[in-house]
This record gives structure tokens, sequence and C-alpha cells, in this order.
């Protein structure tokens, strides 16, 4: 029986192409890599118009643009203003030339009526420094107005807590999902956000359950040869 081959494209979803080495760093307890965060992301997106979960590799160019070379250009697509929940996935590399480095994930996402940009990091700030450059990047893009309020930035310092130091980008898909759910209801608790639900529901257990989730959701989605 012949060797799999890790380079082999096992799925096209939307405009995320997956391989075989995707699964095997879902199978073991590995850091999370760009290419399943943005497949989730992708995923997560269908559940709303008025939500935008912006692929790794755009927070990163975002996050590292050159000052004066025409954000406003790079960033017209995602069509910012429109959306009502933005997120993002911070990534703490800081060397341009090696896209996919890095070592820690976390989120940060805007939340329209709040006008606030959240960010959640499951070790302990460790991306703080990152989150903010991000949000420097894009503040002043999230309205069309040059007049409106501008949105502020916010620490979330009870954001649940990995327990090792491999599951930061599985808490940056569980906490995005528990977000984009809370959204979706109609008793959402004002001020209070979203922070109640992911205290409750993003625990250990449910994150290293996404392992599994997310390579079953693939596998259901991978062509039947």
């Amino acid at each position: 029986m012949g060797k799999t081959n890790p380079d082999e494209k096992i799925l096209s979803y939307n405009d995320v192409v997956l391989r075989r080495s995707d699964l095997d760093i879902l199978s073991g307890p590995y850091f999370l890599n760009d290419r399943i965060i943005e497949f989730y992301f992708s995923y997560l997106s269908s559940c709303s118009e008025e939500i935008l979960l912006v692929p790794p590799s755009i927070a990163f160019w975002i996050m590292n643009y050159p000052v004066g070379q025409g954000l406003t250009e790079f960033l017209e697509p995602l069509h910012l203003p429109e959306k009502k929940l933005v997120i993002f996935s911070i990534n703490d590399n800081d060397d341009v030339s090696k896209a996919g480095g890095g070592s820690h994930w976390s989120l940060l996402a805007f939340e329209r009526n709040a006008n606030k940009f959240f960010h959640h990091d499951s070790n302990g700030g460790m991306n703080s420094v990152h989150a903010k450059r991000l949000y420097n990047a894009v503040v002043s893009f999230m309205s069309v107005s040059s007049s409106a309020t501008k949105p502020v930035y916010q620490e979330c310092n009870s954001s649940p807590q990995q327990m090792n130091g491999y599951d930061c980008g599985l808490y940056v898909l569980t906490i995005a999902r528990v977000i984009c759910s809370w959204y979706g209801r109609k008793d959402k608790d004002g001020d209070k956000m979203w922070f109640s639900a992911v205290q409750g529901q993003v625990t250990p257990s449910v994150v290293a359950g996404m392992r599994n989730e997310i390579l079953g959701q693939i596998r259901d989605l991978m062509p039947i040869k």
C-alpha cells in the first residue's frame, strides 16, 4: 500500500483548498494552520450576509500593510461598512516574508451596534499588541462617513483560557461559532454582548471536540471517489 501524499488536494470549498496534511493536523494535537481556520470561517460565513469572517491571510496583510500604500483599495472588496459583525483571526507572526508563520492565534470581533472591537485571547492577552495593530489599521474604514463615532477597542479579560500550547486556533474557531450563534438570536442581551455565551459554551471539552467536528464536516464535503 503506497504512502499518502500530504499535498494531495482533498477539498475545494468556496475559495479554500484543503490538503491531506490538513486532516493530519486536525487528527492530532497540533497547532492549526491558516487553511483550516479559513475553511471554518468560510463555513460559518454562510449563516448571514451581515456577518463577515475575514480569512487569516487577509487579516495578516491588513495588519502588516505598508503605511500610505493604498489600504482603501485593498479593503474595498470586504465591504466593511455594510457588515454588522466582522470577525478577524489574529496571528503573532511579525515576518511578512513568512505567511503562515507565527505561534499563537486570537480573535478580534467588531459589533456595529456596540461600535466596539473586542479581543478574545486564550493565552492571557499574548496577542494584544497584534490585535491593536489590526484595529488601528481598519478602525477608520468601518463606516462610510468620516464623521461617524470612532469604534473603541476592548480587551476581553474574561475570555476562556487554553490548557496547552497548541489549541489557540481551536479557541478562535469555537469562540467565532458562539459569537455567530449569538448574533443570529433574537434575544441578544444588549450591552452584555456574547460574553456569557462564550464563558458558558467555550469549555476545554467543547474545544477539544472541535477537531473531530471539523474533520467530520470536511469528510462530509469531500467528493466521493
